[in-house]
């Protein structure tokens, strides 16, 4: 690297500067006060972990996006963590071992290999909330109102939510017992909408016509609330595993219905997090955006590796892609400029000021720049024996 070029960062990993820095900070410290609201526990997970403990049950996935190195003391492999659900998951299951539901939540930076998307970051501040320990829609309820009340916390206004259930896909794959090399080409078709290679796969594989028909359906079983009525004709005779994904589907897209300002959309073949996701999944898109700023679902049994398995769902977002999308504060400054006087009486006006929560930038010797310049809209002026705060423009 050449001198001159020191100053540059990796590509997606950037610096945040004021004032978004101080935007980024309020929006942090609001959206764990709506947490703690909701009775959801900050827990802080480690930024490093064994690579076996990071990619083991949901971490599979995260393998290419997590960053590997070697611990010096044990000489085993760690990992600096893609993303904190499983390390929550691990918690859950190890540290806290509860028998009542437990309600986690957590605001952190994790560290992508490769950015997820043009321009995206590699260091998001993942936030996010898992509810464990309840296996009924109504958990899965819960946490989907909390993502859409933490969107409208950051600024947030028309939100569309897509709504899908893997237990259709998986349930009609079990019933029709594909084999696992000819599913996961069906999965990649399905997942980009592929129908001409969808055709193909289906007229190669040896299943019942009815079967077929199902199948070709699921790529065009997207839309609004009709096509749950759509889905019940054309999933009829699909087993009982698909019908009760149905149902469950149904139940939470009633609920979610109520949430103000949502608009629904249903995809029965997204299959976003398939191999993790055991139930519902949801994702949230806002206009202007090709991807998804919020997403999250059910995942049962997501602590079994570590040794306690438990019904969850839960939902993630990145706290910079938030900020990125509300206006940004540009509001008056805000500040005392305080001169650089050896003065008891100046002390103690500047301490019971900024016990008071001011914002007080005393003035340095020699220095350039008045009140204006360093941030302040007011300023201290002597008054007699004691000390007043004027505003920055009064002589």
């Amino acid at each position: 690297m050449l001198q001159n070029d020191r100053w540059l960062l990796p590509e997606g990993i950037e610096e945040v500067l004021p004032p978004q820095a101080d935007h980024l900070e309020v929006l942090r410290r609001r959206l764990l006060d709506l947490f703690h609201a909701w009775g959801y526990e900050l827990v802080i997970p480690p930024f490093i972990e064994y690579l076996e403990s990071l990619l083991t049950g949901t971490g599979n996935d995260l393998d290419l996006q997590t960053f590997k190195l070697t611990d010096q003391i044990t000489g085993r492999l760690m990992g600096v963590r893609a993303d904190m659900t499983p390390q929550v998951a691990r918690i859950d299951a190890h540290q806290l071992k509860r028998d009542v539901p437990s309600r986690l939540c957590y605001l952190e930076t994790v560290l992508l290999t490769r950015p997820q998307g043009h321009g995206a970051t590699r260091c998001p501040l993942q936030v996010g909330a898992e509810l464990y320990g309840h296996s009924g829609i109504e958990s899965d309820i819960e946490v989907l109102s909390l993502m859409v009340e933490t969107l409208r916390c950051v600024g947030l206004g028309k939100l569309h939510l897509d709504l899908g259930h893997v237990g259709i896909y998986r349930g009609l794959m079990r019933q029709l017992h594909v084999d696992n090399a000819d599913e996961a080409i069906l999965f990649d078709a399905l997942q980009r909408k592929a129908r001409p290679e969808i055709g193909e796969w289906l007229a190669r594989v040896k299943l019942p016509s009815a079967a077929k028909e199902m199948i070709a359906a699921l790529a065009d079983l997207h839309g609004d609330a009709r096509v749950l009525a759509e889905a019940r004709n054309v999933l009829a005779s699909a087993g009982t595993e698909v019908l009760a994904a149905l149902d469950n589907l149904e139940a939470i897209a009633k609920a979610a219905a109520g949430l103000p300002n949502v608009e629904l959309h249903f995809d029965l073949a997204e299959l976003r997090g398939y191999h993790y996701h055991t139930g519902v999944v949801f994702a949230v898109f806002v206009p202007g955006q090709g991807q998804a700023i919020a997403q999250g679902g059910r995942y049962d049994d997501i602590g079994r590796v570590f040794g306690r398995a438990r019904p969850a769902t839960g939902f993630s977002t990145d706290l910079k892609r938030l900020l990125s999308l509300v206006p940004a504060q540009t509001g008056a400054l805000r500040g005392i400029f305080a001169p650089g006087d050896s003065d008891p009486a100046l002390d103690q006006t500047i301490a019971a000021l900024r016990g008071q929560g001011e914002r007080v930038i005393r003035t340095l010797p020699g220095q350039r720049g008045d009140a204006a310049d360093m941030g302040c809209d007011r300023k201290l002026v002597r008054q007699g024996d004691g000390w007043q705060v004027v505003p920055a423009g009064q002589r």
